[in-house]
């Protein structure tokens, strides 16, 4: 193409106004250079249409562009060196992106789009590809090794300009990234450096003379409330009362630290001497001071034992509730091991007993009695007498001396007769009865107590039943000195539980529960009591209902008492008779409910329900001086943490903050 050609494709058309036009400041100049192999360009731009530097470009480099109709720019561009047709080119896309265009190769074909959408185009993936240009949209895969994919997302999205694209598989922990091969490659830079293997490590320290739990705990109140540096992980550390050392996890510079300050702390007393005072919270220091020194009197005793040999003196301090222990270090430690697994606050169960009983008595006598005879029934003729019956004879007596105590039984009387004092007398007496009796009674003791702690209540009275009588008789023959032995016996309700928390929500149960009455039966010659005991183990959901044992019972009783022959008569042999039928039905069972109670609030809670039920009644009361006081509002202190012994221990504690 000759030098006239060429110039002629930058000439600008349609356009007059100078500041419009497109020149060549220096001329754009096409030379062959003697023995040069390759053209050289000098291109200068101002206010040019991109649409016809575009064509140029083709012209120069011979490539094929698609253009997008958004395509539109005025082009300046200003240079005062040679440079090839390939320079030329990249100049060219450095142009495109500062106008926010793209060229995206699609086979023999370059497509020119806005870059909004270049990352929705194939492009070249890998960034392997030998002929990729720093301008030429590209999507490269990368693989992160030590660091989660998903937390640099937040950290590279402002180096990724608005039509690029970045993301991450969390799945195989990698990172999509699309954008120019010039960005795509200063990424990968940036992620090589961020993606290292931190120093993050384990240090186990074992301890000479003091206790790794103790050592914990001051190392837990030290770094509370203390501030780690951003982005950084506070330390751990734990402690392994078996080997009794301290596990130190985290950064090498923290660990470092931390184990400077335990080699501090990992010193034996300055007094040199073996005797510690150890305050107890809710253990009582009197009986654990007598098993611990059994216990590990026996220990030091045992032959062939590896530990320290010294003496060992624990004694309790009552008034502090305090264990004041004297032993070599080792055994000190193993000492306080224990008593921090014995001085817990343990959980209490509120126990809810329920009795009900319900009993029927249904009864129905009838009996005829009569007499026949002479004046005033002295010498009777014909005569009938059955029991619970009223007799005729005697009731005749009494009506003739007009004695008004006259004995009849209960329910309804009828008589008939003639009593005179000479001819014939005769006297019929009938008697009707039905009685029916309903019985309700129910019971609920309640009992609160500590996890496998004994609790027992008593309710109920002191019956005296007489075992005996005695009279001393003077030597006159005159009676003196009357007088009876008397024993008195308990007689209401004894319940006896001792409640054993399982792991999860299960409550074990020994239960005894005795239940006895003063029976209402007159027909024995001292008082009868009813007696009723229960002696199980049961094993109860926290919060559920459990029957414990009952009785069903029903007695019938049918009696009849006749003359032979003549009370089976049909009809005038019911005056010759007595009928009695009793029905009696008992129905009493025994139910529980456990309710463990875990904090201070459920405990309020179950104490303020009963506390205002009883208010309420006395409320209700015409007469209510006595009022129970409202309760006061709970304090809103924390409470000590309940430690369940039977869940399994954590791991490790949590991470704490450092200065």
């Amino acid at each position: 193409m000759s030098t006239r050609a060429f110039l002629a494709r930058f000439r600008l058309r349609g356009r007059a106004a100078p500041a419009a036009i497109a020149v060549l400041a220096v001329g754009l100049l096409l030379a062959w250079q003697a023995g040069a192999q390759e053209a050289t360009i000098t291109p200068n731009y101002k206010d040019a249409d991109i649409r016809q530097v575009i064509e140029a470009v083709g012209e120069v480099t011979g490539k094929n562009f698609v253009l997008d109709p958004r395509v539109k720019a005025q082009v300046t561009m200003l240079s005062s060196s040679p440079m090839t047709p390939e320079a030329f080119y990249e100049t060219f896309l450095s142009i495109l992106q500062v106008y926010g265009f793209v060229a995206v190769t699609s086979g023999d074909v370059i497509k020119i789009l806005p870059d909004a959408n270049a990352r929705q185009m194939p492009d070249e993936a890998g960034g392997g590809t030998p002929d990729l240009r720093r301008d030429d949209i590209v999507t490269q895969v990368i693989e992160i090794r030590n660091v989660a994919a998903a937390q640099l997302v937040p950290i590279l999205r402002p180096l990724i300009p608005q039509y690029g694209h970045l993301a991450a598989h969390p799945a195989s922990n990698m990172l999509i990234i699309s954008d120019r091969a010039a960005n795509v490659e200063r990424m990968i830079r940036i992620i090589r450096r961020i993606d290292q293997a931190g120093d993050e490590d384990f240090d186990v320290v074992r301890l000479e003379h003091a206790s790794a739990a103790e050592i914990v705990r001051v190392l837990t109140s030290l770094n509370q409330g203390a501030r780690t540096e951003a982005g950084t992980a506070a330390p751990t550390v734990v402690a392994d009362d078996r080997t009794n050392s301290v596990l130190i996890g985290g950064e090498k510079a923290r660990r470092l630290r931390i184990r400077a300050l335990i080699t501090h702390l990992d010193t034996p007393l300055e007094d040199g001497g073996d005797t510690r005072v150890r305050y107890l919270r809710y253990a009582d220091a009197e009986e654990l001071a007598t098993k611990l020194q059994t216990q590990y009197q026996k220990t030091a005793a045992a032959p062939g034992n590896p530990n320290e040999t010294g003496d060992i003196m624990i004694w309790a301090d009552i008034p502090t509730n305090a264990l004041v222990i004297t032993a070599p270090p080792k055994t000190m430690r193993s000492m306080e091991q224990v008593i921090d697994k014995l001085d817990i606050r343990r959980l209490q169960v509120l126990l809810e007993t329920i009795i009900v009983e319900v009993s029927a008595e249904k009864a129905a006598d009838l009996g005829v009695t009569w007499a026949v005879g002479d004046a005033d029934l002295e010498n009777a003729i014909g005569v009938t007498q059955f029991d619970g019956v009223t007799g005729v004879t005697g009731l005749g007596g009494a009506i003739l001396n007009d004695s008004t105590n006259v004995a009849l039984n209960n329910g309804i009387s009828l008589g008939l007769g003639r009593l005179s004092n000479s001819g014939l007398s005769f006297v019929a007496i009938i008697e009707a009865l039905e009685a029916d009796t309903n019985t309700n009674i129910m019971g609920t003791p309640i009992l609160t107590t500590l996890d496998n702690e004994e609790a027992e209540i008593r309710v109920g009275q002191e019956v005296p039943f007489v075992t005996g009588s005695f009279t001393n008789t003077g030597t006159s023959g005159s009676s003196i000195n009357p007088f009876q032995t008397v024993e008195r016996e308990q007689v209401g309700l004894t319940l006896k539980i001792t409640p054993q928390i399982n792991e999860g929500n299960a409550v074990r149960l020994n239960i005894e529960q005795e239940l006895s009455s003063v029976s209402e039966s007159t027909q024995a010659v001292d008082l009868i009591t009813n007696n009723r005991n229960i002696n199980t183990a049961v094993i109860v959901e926290d919060g559920g209902t459990l029957v414990i044992g009952g009785l069903i019972r029903e007695d019938q009783r049918e009696k009849e008492q006749r003359v032979p022959l003549l009370g089976s008569i049909p009809l005038l042999g019911a005056l010759f008779r007595s009928t009695s039928t009793q029905t009696v039905k008992v129905n009493l069972m025994f139910f529980i409910r456990p309710t463990i109670l875990r904090d201070n609030v459920q405990t309020a809670f179950e104490t303020n329900q009963k506390y205002n039920y009883i208010r309420d009644l006395q409320q209700g009361q015409e007469n209510s001086a006595q009022l129970l006081p409202e309760l006061a509002p709970r304090r809103t202190e924390p409470e000590p943490a309940i430690i369940d012994l039977r869940l399994p221990p954590a791991t490790e504690p949590a991470d704490t903050p450092e200065d």
